[in-house]
């Protein structure tokens, strides 16, 4: 069977025009490098802020989806894992979506913080369509030589990933940046993707209570089912959650907090719900959302508090991600985030749907037909 020699794909023209289904070129595939046929690719939060406007030096139009999962195609030179096995066509795999991380500046290097690196690119964020198939909203994704690509374990389906995606494990580094250990106390901010994840991975490293909070009521519903032992709604006025996560922790506060909200008073919010000599972590801040008042003294001096930002992630939380959500698949309802799926000529109706948070996670399978109504 002859090669195929173009594949379609949902791209993003600019902020705020309707995304549009192309045809674009197959890549030439050279050593080292692999094509995915598509099978899950996510729609982020990050892709409303793309389509907002709201990240600078995008290369628009792009194919976004940053997060994807997909089966080895064509594979034209042996390339192998972490664990040094070759990868095959036909396997099932995910991918660290950041690439081109140098390894050889001051951020690689000295301050060992490779998320920082001024040369890393981004899947689906930061290659355009001119650059050929880089983001996962398309039949087909291009893994350039270099990409990390990750087998998933036979017991977690690739579902059950993608229902987790980037919030699975952008949560996995904000767990990482708070040092959690096993009988602390825990409020995560925020109950979306990265916010239910944040909820899974502390109930699962050991944390004595988790606190959600965060709204609407189904997702709150939904965070006691990812394992938070108390929610609390934004419904309550915010001196009177201060005084609720206090009553919980016997007057103290909360040992960590984690902002995964986005929204700026958030920060203002953990900074009250963490104890005396507690940890602040902030990683919903993605995108600037304003400015927020603070009382230096009070909040943070004072009470002693160490603040943690929380940007990207490495492959070793992608890692840790997976292995995580092959032991835990069974407990953790992951794949049930997924609120509906949508085909390449709906993809704008997915991005509507995440942007108005009608549903939690929505995902692009780029087989499915057009249809009037998503998959459940």
């Amino acid at each position: 069977m002859s090669r195929r020699t173009t594949w379609r794909a949902a791209v993003m023209p600019a902020p705020g025009e309707p995304i549009r289904v192309e045809s674009l070129p197959a890549p030439v595939l050279e050593p080292g490098s692999a094509l995915l046929r598509v099978l899950y690719s996510e729609v982020c939060g990050t892709d409303v802020h793309l389509h907002h406007g709201r990240l600078a030096g995008v290369p628009f139009p792009i194919i976004p989806g940053h997060v994807s999962v997909g089966e080895i195609a064509e594979l034209p030179t042996s390339v192998v894992d972490v664990d040094g096995r070759p990868f095959a066509v036909g396997d099932v795999v995910t991918f660290l979506d950041v690439h081109g991380t140098c390894h050889r500046c001051y951020e690689c290097l000295v301050t060992k913080q490779t998320t920082r690196c001024p040369h890393r690119r981004v899947y689906g964020i930061t290659y355009g369509t001119r650059d050929g198939l880089l983001g996962g909203w398309a039949e087909a994704l291009w893994m350039k030589p270099g990409v990390h690509m990750l087998r998933l374990p036979d017991e977690l389906d690739a579902e059950t990933f993608i229902g987790g995606g980037c919030g699975l494990v952008t949560s996995m580094h904000a767990v990482e940046r708070a040092g959690l250990r096993v009988g602390q106390t825990v409020a995560v901010l925020g109950v979306g993707p990265v916010g239910q994840s944040a909820v899974a991975l502390a109930a699962i490293g050991g944390a004595d209570r988790v606190i959600a909070i965060g709204d609407p009521p189904p997702r709150l519903d939904f965070a006691r089912r990812m394992g938070a032992t108390d929610v609390i709604g934004l419904d309550v006025p915010a001196a009177e959650r201060t005084a609720m996560v206090k009553a919980i922790t016997g007057g103290r506060g909360v040992d960590i907090v984690i902002e995964a909200a986005g929204a700026p008073d958030a920060v203002a919010q953990a900074l009250d719900l963490a104890r005396d000599g507690g940890r602040v972590v902030v990683c919903g801040q993605y995108t600037d959302g304003g400015e927020v008042s603070i009382n230096p003294h009070l909040q943070l001096n004072r009470k002693h508090i160490e603040v943690h930002g929380c940007w990207g992630s490495d492959f070793s939380h992608l890692y840790r991600a997976v292995r995580v959500a092959a032991r835990h698949a069974g407990r953790v309802p992951w794949r049930e985030m997924i609120g509906a799926r949508y085909g390449l000529d709906d993809a704008g109706q997915a991005l509507a749907a995440v942007a108005s948070r009608s549903v939690t996670k929505a995902v692009i399978v780029p087989d499915l037909p057009r249809s009037a109504a998503p998959q459940r």
